[in-house]
């Protein structure tokens, strides 16, 4: 469910970007949030599932938190860097829909991996 409510939201952020009515986003935030993405949620994505189909995921465990605590600090990056003075409400609703709703997400995923 939280995984739907981050997909909305990051949909919904991404058309407000695509309106040329709206802020353009800057060249140094892109890359902000592809280095989020990539070295961070793409690399989570793939040790989650590993970890979620071996016999022992507690092996994936070090290399969750490190990726975590990345994801975390480029994230936080980008929403105090970028967004924290420029962003109106609507487009802090959608990127609070983003970052919580993954946020819980991932915390359902680890607690079926690590707590069952």
């Amino acid at each position: 469910m939280f995984g739907t409510v981050a997909t909305i939201g990051g949909v919904l952020d991404w058309r407000f970007h695509r309106n040329p009515l709206n802020m353009k986003i800057p060249q140094k935030e892109r890359d902000a949030e592809a280095k989020a993405l990539g070295l961070g949620g793409l690399p989570m994505f793939i040790l989650m599932w590993f970890a979620m189909v071996n016999t022992s995921p507690q092996y994936f465990l070090i290399p969750i938190i490190v990726v975590l605590i990345y994801t975390v600090v480029a994230i936080s990056y980008d929403e105090f860097v970028f967004h924290i003075k420029r962003c109106k409400r609507i487009e802090n609703i959608y990127h609070r829909m983003l970052v919580f709703g993954n946020g819980i997400a991932w915390l359902a995923w680890f607690h079926f991996i690590y707590c069952k």
